[in-house]
């Protein structure tokens, strides 16, 4: 654990005491700070106290003396309204962050490079792959915030080491300090608007990664109008030494500088409009589809921003063994493929499991985001069928209707096991049996990675399955 320094003998609010609350507290306490925790379950703040935290009441209570106000991701802060301790700690005047900011201040000044992944879609594998390329390439590397561990949960980097963090909007939007070595903008789309006002404060949250933290080298997606918009303003208030390097999935960059494209399974290095690099993503199972080329080319460009050679990442290209839940590939049962993306909770992640695979059988639903499913029509010609479960099926039919066939399933296992025998029994060279949900799960499921499971142990029924080793 890498204790939070600057806070000794003084108190600390804690709002909120799941995975990230917990570690904070343990990090606020061994750095001599009196961590004072809160949250809305009774369980929770029994076992605070059970293991000698001072608790309280900080939304209807007596407010103690406060340095700061530390709280969850999850906790509003502003949109669609502010919670009630915020806005006490507002009224008190007590300063508002999160364990992301508390961790870029107690690794300031030390010897360790923090490399930071944003964006809408794709964060956690690319955060996975970096810190993949790097501990390939023999370096100290390890990889947290909102994927895996949570960053006091890690363990203390030691000097001349790495941390790869995955941060979400709601990370970034609290943090009051970002200082990344090198930040990572994959692409935006929209995601989160209750919680941010709207599309533009959700790119304003992303962006602060760049505009507060101002990182030495800036990894910038530019197949979006926010990524171009970024790496404009970027690019006109840099300080010597720091670099942009843009990034693409769709088409080589070329031009002035240094970018890294991935078009046609092919990883591209360019600087000055000159091509200096290259590898093939054919041999890279876990990276396959346009959009894992895009998370293939922002690794490739964090790497080489910390000194990792073209080949070195191209071998590591070719060893990740992908993320669960992530376009992971389950098995066969003869001639049909399982797929599990799950992770894939609104319409444009969806997208991009559409457009790797011809012949689907597609089971999606759950609760929509806004929009629904009305983007993905440009890919209904490769759906075969489509298996509807969850709460917004029958939204999900009404946009299908006329176009794919559809089967209103219900249960995801019972949509397993009807895409299954569908897949089997027709004519098609490559069946894919695609669990990408373009919903959230909460109607049926716990969470994404709950949801995959259940798709896994589904597929592991089936008649002839065959896992993938």
């Amino acid at each position: 654990m890498l204790p939070v320094p600057g806070y000794q003998g003084k108190r600390v609010g804690v709002l909120g005491l799941a995975r990230s609350g917990l570690a904070v507290a343990a990090a606020l306490k061994a750095g001599g700070a009196i961590p004072v925790l809160a949250d809305d379950k009774e369980a929770a703040l029994e076992k605070a106290r059970a293991q000698g935290y001072e608790t309280a009441d900080l939304a209807n209570g007596e407010w103690p003396a406060l340095e700061k106000l530390i709280v969850s991701p999850g906790v509003p802060h502003i949109y669609p309204q502010a919670n009630k301790v915020i806005q006490r700690a507002w009224g008190e005047g007590v300063p508002i962050d999160n364990d992301i900011g508390l961790f870029f201040e107690a690794v300031a000044g030390r010897d360790v490079r923090v490399v930071a992944v944003t964006g809408t879609n794709g964060k956690s594998t690319t955060t996975a792959l970096i810190g993949h390329v790097l501990s390939e390439a023999g370096m100290a590397a390890q990889i947290g915030g909102n994927i895996g561990r949570a960053v006091f949960d890690l363990d203390k980097p030691e000097d001349g080491s790495s941390v790869v963090l995955e941060l979400s909007s709601y990370q970034t939007d609290v943090a009051r300090t970002l200082k990344p070595d090198v930040a990572v903008f994959l692409n935006l789309t929209p995601d989160h608007l209750d919680r941010h006002g709207g599309i533009g404060g959700y790119f304003a949250a992303k962006a602060r990664l760049f505009e507060v933290g101002q990182p030495r080298v800036s990894v910038i997606g530019v197949d979006e109008p926010e990524g171009r918009l970024l790496a404009n303003r970027l690019r006109a208030g840099r300080e010597p030494g720091d670099k942009i390097i843009a990034i693409s999935g769709k088409r080589d960059l070329g031009g002035r500088g240094v970018s890294v494209s991935a078009t046609d399974l092919v990883i591209s290095e360019w600087h000055d409009g000159s091509k200096t690099a290259e590898a093939s993503l054919t041999e890279a199972p876990a990276l396959q589809g346009a959009h894992n080329g895009q998370n293939a080319a922002a690794a490739w460009a964090a790497a080489r921003a910390l000194g990792v050679a073209p080949e070195q990442i191209a071998a590591s290209l070719r060893s990740f063994p992908g993320l669960a839940h992530r376009m992971e590939p389950l098995g066969n049962a003869k001639r049909v493929r399982f797929v599990n993306d799950s992770k894939a909770t609104n319409a444009d992640a969806a997208a991009r499991a559409l457009d790797t695979f011809e012949q689907i059988y597609w089971i999606a639903g759950g609760i929509a985001k806004d929009g629904g499913i009305d983007s993905l029509r440009p890919y209904f010609a490769r759906i075969r069928k489509a298996y509807l479960i969850g709460r917004d099926a029958e939204r999900f039919a009404k946009s299908l209707s006329g176009e794919v066939e559809f089967e209103m399933c219900g249960e995801l296992e019972n949509a397993t096991r009807k895409a299954a025998a569908d897949a089997a029994a027709s004519g098609d060279a490559d069946p894919v049996v695609l669990l990408s949900p373009a919903c959230a799960s909460f109607d049926q499921f716990a969470d994404f990675e709950v949801r995959g499971d259940a798709f896994r142990a589904a597929v592991a029924g089936i008649e002839g399955f065959t896992p993938r080793t």
